[in-house]
């Protein structure tokens, strides 16, 4: 039984990498009935695969005309679909937007791509690294010697999937209202440069600098930058309002009146020295136990084994198993309709049969698609 917010919402996901499955995956834990789209013959479903968790897959072999009419048959019944091919793949398919939203005008087709639908780029390929390459994200972290990227959470994911999902429920939104459906052309590159709007702000007030690691929130000042300890592990401090940056010269036994120049930029460097001296003369744990809980702004840097353990995230049970893989816990929290993980990753096509019945398939219509070879499963004889 599903429970979340989006129950009732119904979704058909087109197979993908990145930023498309995470969509899936944060629609599935509010609720929504996603049904993932598959490649008949294609190999996944290990309960490692997270992002795939929470809905169904139904294998078709979309090179069949009774395999593209099913996905039309799907879109009818939708609220939402999320596509992540090149631009022009699904159109020719057979299963463009034009198509879709004649047979579902209330459909609201989401569109996810690095570069956009449009544009000089729209049809090369890219990753997450190249989409925040062109929006001012990426050279603005990393070392003073060089950019880095992010993992790549700021393209696929933020960028990426938390715009399309943020656009999907616009969309349907409006489509209820309306009874209108439309296309979301969901850019990773657009997103990623939506992100950086305060930054440009600083820019354009005189705040930030292009050199990295010379700014406010870029490591550069030395009360908002990460540390090591003796014992090799980090810490994060962010002291950046002045009684919190009292609390942490209080916490540190700071008394070198040089640390009076907080705010002045010549200064960080020889002050970013002489606090990671002092941080460097305990431990991580004796760190946690000085300023752990304080308005200092501080927290321990933990790896991915040392995360889930982590008394506020036990305490939240900001993490949880399924099928023996630790993993994140949906998010947000709902007071009145909290939403919960539907399932493990599932098997492609191990809901041929009862998805498409669920979404109003006739058995006689499942039986055309076996004898077809449109799905994996056999044919009932």
């Amino acid at each position: 039984m599903r429970q979340g917010p989006l129950t009732g919402l119904k979704v058909v996901e087109f197979a993908g990498i990145g930023p498309g499955p995470f969509c899936g995956m944060l629609l599935s834990d509010l609720g929504a009935d996603v049904v993932r789209i598959d490649r008949k013959g294609a190999r996944g479903g290990a309960p490692s695969d997270v992002t795939a968790r929470g809905r169904r897959s139904v294998a078709l072999d979309l090179k069949t005309p009774a395999a593209i009419e099913t996905c039309l048959q799907l879109m009818e019944k939708a609220d939402a679909v999320i596509e992540g091919f090149r631009p022009g793949v699904m159109e020719r398919l057979g299963l463009g937007p034009e198509v879709a939203l004649t047979r579902n005008p209330k459909l609201v087709f989401g569109r996810m791509t690095g570069w956009g639908q449009t544009g000089p780029y729209a049809n090369a390929a890219g990753h997450d690294m190249n989409y925040i390459a062109i929006t001012g994200a990426l050279h603005a972290i990393g070392t003073q010697d060089k950019p880095v990227p992010p993992l790549n959470l700021v393209g696929d994911f933020g960028g990426g999937a938390l715009y399309l999902a943020f656009g999907l429920l616009a969309g349907v939104i409006h489509a209820r209202e309306t009874g209108q459906g439309q296309v979301i052309d969901c850019a990773m590159s657009d997103g990623a440069a939506s992100l950086m709007a305060m930054f440009y702000g600083f820019k354009a007030s005189g705040m930030w600098q292009e050199q990295r690691r010379a700014n406010l929130l870029d490591g550069g000042a030395h009360f908002y930058d990460t540390y090591r300890c003796a014992d090799g592990k980090w810490i994060s401090i962010g002291s950046i309002e002045p009684q919190f940056y009292a609390l942490l010269l209080e916490k540190t036994g700071v008394d070198d009146p040089d640390f009076t120049r907080q705010m002045d930029r010549a200064a960080w460097p020889q002050l970013r020295e002489k606090l990671a001296a002092v941080i460097a003369r305990k431990t991580q744990a004796e760190w946690c136990a000085i300023m752990d809980a304080t308005d200092v702004c501080f927290a321990p840097v933990l790896d991915l084994d040392e995360a889930p353990n982590h008394p506020h995230n036990a305490a939240r049970e900001t993490f949880v198993e399924v099928a023996g893989v630790t993993q994140p816990a949906p998010a947000p929290r709902f007071s009145a309709t909290p939403g919960a993980i539907q399932g493990p990753p599932p098997a492609i096509g191990a809901h041929d049969r009862s998805a498409l019945a669920d979404w109003g398939l006739s058995a006689a219509d499942i039986e055309r698609l076996a004898a077809a070879g449109a799905i994996a499963v056999e044919p009932v004889s």
